[in-house]
């Protein structure tokens, strides 16, 4: 199933996803700007009911980029949480690359390579759970001309978030303005002008 938890035109969103093969639609109807945690208590009162035994979301948002959901989802839902779910190519040779699979369920584990700094770790956790996935964890399949009919008729599943009891959301946003315009950069004609702009201008020395 495919889950959106936004306005009424965030249809256009899931039957999209349908139309990537996905069999049916979940629409959580909010037009307010949500909190994490709000949006995560409506996900997981919805969830509890489907009893999945994977749950798939992106890191983080595209707008506020706080990475949270997914978190407090697991919390919520009390699954196994696999953050930062990557793709590592290992090398086995001047010629030859080894792809690793990703994502790899066996014996109720799921086991996922994962970014952390400075490098990549392989994880098992238990079965259910939440991923959270990095954007190079792989390719989306492009919706075919057949998948975008049929995904006119699969069914979405609409539900209110009032209905929910997860709450309206706790965030308002009060102020939005640029950030200061910074100076234009300028060129000197030998270190000694550079240490003199560094110590007296910038004084950073």
């Amino acid at each position: 199933a495919v889950l959106c938890v936004g306005p009424q035109d965030a249809t256009q969103q899931i039957r999209t996803g349908l139309a990537m093969g996905g069999d049916r639609g979940i629409h959580i109807v909010a037009d307010n700007l949500l909190d994490p945690l709000t949006e995560a208590t409506a996900i997981a009162k919805v969830l509890g009911e489907e009893k999945p035994d994977l749950i798939l979301l992106g890191k983080q948002s595209v707008d506020d980029d706080q990475g949270q959901v997914g978190v407090m989802l697991a919390d919520k839902l009390d699954f196994a949480q696999l953050s930062f779910a990557s793709k590592e190519e290992s090398l086995e040779s001047d010629n030859e690359k080894k792809k690793v699979a990703a994502l790899k369920v066996a014996d109720g584990r799921l086991e996922s390579v994962r970014e952390v700094d400075g490098g990549l770790e392989t994880v098992s956790v238990s079965l259910p759970a939440v991923v959270t996935t990095e954007l190079r964890l792989n390719v989306p399949r492009y919706a075919s001309l057949p998948g975008i009919m049929k995904a006119k008729k699969k069914p979405i599943d609409v539900k209110n978030l009032a209905d929910l009891g997860a709450g309206e959301g706790n965030i308002k946003i009060l102020k939005m303005e640029n950030p200061p315009t910074r100076q234009a950069g300028t060129t000197v004609p030998d270190v000694a002008t550079l240490i003199d702009k560094l110590r007296n201008d910038a004084k950073v020395i």
